[in-house]
């Protein structure tokens, strides 16, 4: 028998720990060091996905095992109480998970428990060390790391396992065991009984089965308008499948097969590069998770080193005002009302308001690492550290420290007609389209004759947009 710890693989379809000789027993453990990072909406979105999960076992005559604890201990005991013969799991990339692994094979060891342990890679279609540089390092390009992640033959997808691979934890483990460490029989533990208050957000729907409905859908029509359409927010264009990639809900491996038959079926060169723009997207997150691994400091410390550190302003207000889509500057403001009603934002919008958090604000960008961990169901550690530091032009392949997103210009190029704007911010809903994009710049008189409600711009862009190339001039040493 061969114990299954599933962490974020959320899924028995496509997960290539899963198939094997042995009888699989499944395991998920809510680890509170873990929950401790966790917040309502990714929360929430685990839990419906572990009902989900739960299900597609119960359908293979099997049962999820549910257990709260620290893995180091829970694994070992389960271990021996089902009498396995190996641990598996598929690996992840941060430095706590890279930690925890390590301890949780030192703990088997440690409680004499005879298995054999075996990590899958079941996040990414490429581990880190298969894309390497010359002097087998990772990439810090992203030019150069496409280049050789696109040309890599990518894994199929693995079956998954059907009614007799899969045993039923009642069958393998005495009731006190059960009783004592686990939450298998009786209902999923609520979000207040993990230390969680319920999402300010309303949070997408979890599991395979929203996974593969979005995934089917991308693939018979939007990814075909990608490229021209990805860009602007009010189009809907994304896949939404950044959440159930980053829970594996759906395997990383199903998602290439698809851009493989939409790139089969094209029926033109606009559609065949529509497709690979996408795939530039999957990998985009392939490349962060590649730095986290070589790099998992890059949570905390800025991966590009200035000869002196950059004078970050302590501005709590205007901190509050981006949080709160309060700043004046509708585009920014959309985003982050966005966030708060959904747990999501387009990517488009979520670089534009990154850019005026960390260069016209001048705000540390952990400040909105952390608000958008908070408040993002799609919350990824090395996607969110490499696009933060990308925006504050202090990550691998992070734009130059003078390039800023100017929030009108932005506004006026992917929300021409106000129209993503106007759905987010109510109080420009009757605003003309031009007073919007305009907003900024207007003057007080006609901002209140045009909307009186919505807040005036705080901050100048021109004046703190020289601010902020003063500050990083600094950090570079430049005379």
């Amino acid at each position: 028998m061969r114990l299954h710890w599933h962490r974020r693989d959320l899924r028995v379809t496509d997960n290539p720990a899963l198939p094997g000789d042995d009888r699989i027993l499944p395991v998920f453990v809510h680890d509170p060091e873990i929950l401790a990072y966790g917040a309502p909406p990714v929360v929430s979105f685990l839990l419906d996905a572990l009902d989900s999960l739960r299900e597609q076992y119960r359908e293979r005559g099997s049962e999820l095992l549910l257990a709260r604890g620290d893995p180091r201990a829970v694994l070992p005991d389960l271990a021996a109480a089902c009498d396995a013969d190996a641990v598996t799991w598929n690996r992840d990339y941060s430095g706590l998970a890279s930690a925890r692994d390590r301890a949780v094979v030192a703990a088997l060891a440690d409680a004499g428990v005879s298995v054999d342990v075996e990590r899958f890679g079941g996040t990414l279609l490429h581990e880190p060390e298969h894309i390497t540089t010359n002097d087998v390092s990772h990439y810090s390009d992203f030019s150069d790391f496409w280049l050789e992640w696109r040309d890599r033959e990518k894994a199929a997808p693995v079956a998954a396992p059907v009614r007799g691979d899969v045993v039923d934890p009642r069958d393998s483990l005495d009731e006190e065991w059960l009783g004592e460490a686990s939450e298998t029989a009786g209902p999923l533990p609520s979000l207040a009984e993990l230390g969680f208050d319920d999402p300010e957000a309303d949070v997408q729907p979890a599991g395979t089965d929203a996974a593969h409905d979005l995934l089917a859908d991308f693939r018979e029509d939007t990814i075909y308008r990608y490229e021209d359409d990805r860009e602007y927010p009010a189009r809907e264009s994304t896949s939404r499948l950044s959440p159930h990639l980053k829970f594996g809900t759906v395997g990383v491996r199903t998602v290439w097969e698809a851009t493989e038959d939409a790139a089969a079926a094209a029926s033109d060169g606009d559609s065949r590069e529509s497709v690979e723009a996408f795939r530039r997207r999957l990998a985009w997150r392939e490349f962060y998770a590649h730095v986290l691994d070589a790099r998992p400091d890059v949570v905390t410390e800025n991966y590009r080193e200035y000869p002196d550190e950059i004078q970050w302003r302590d501005d709590p207000e205007g901190l509050r005002a981006w949080k709160d889509g309060e700043t004046g500057y509708p585009l920014v403001d959309a985003g982050m009302r966005q966030l708060r009603h959904e747990a999501w934002v387009h990517n488009r919008v979520r670089m534009v308001a990154a850019s005026f958090l960390t260069k016209d604000l001048l705000i540390d960008w952990h400040e909105g690492y952390d608000w958008y961990r908070r408040k993002l169901v799609d919350h990824d550690t090395a996607h969110a550290a490499g696009g933060w530091q990308w925006a504050a032009s202090t990550g691998p392949n992070a734009q130059p420290y003078f390039r800023f997103f100017n929030p009108v210009a932005q506004s006026e190029t992917y929300d021409p007609d106000g129209e993503y704007i106007r759905e987010h911010v109510p109080e420009l809903r009757d605003a003309p389209t031009d007073a919007i994009h305009e907003w900024p710049t207007l003057d007080d008189e006609k901002r209140a004759a045009i909307a009186p409600d919505y807040t005036a711009p705080i901050v100048d862009y021109g004046e703190h947009h020289e601010r902020a190339i003063e500050a990083f001039e600094a950090a570079r040493g430049d005379d």
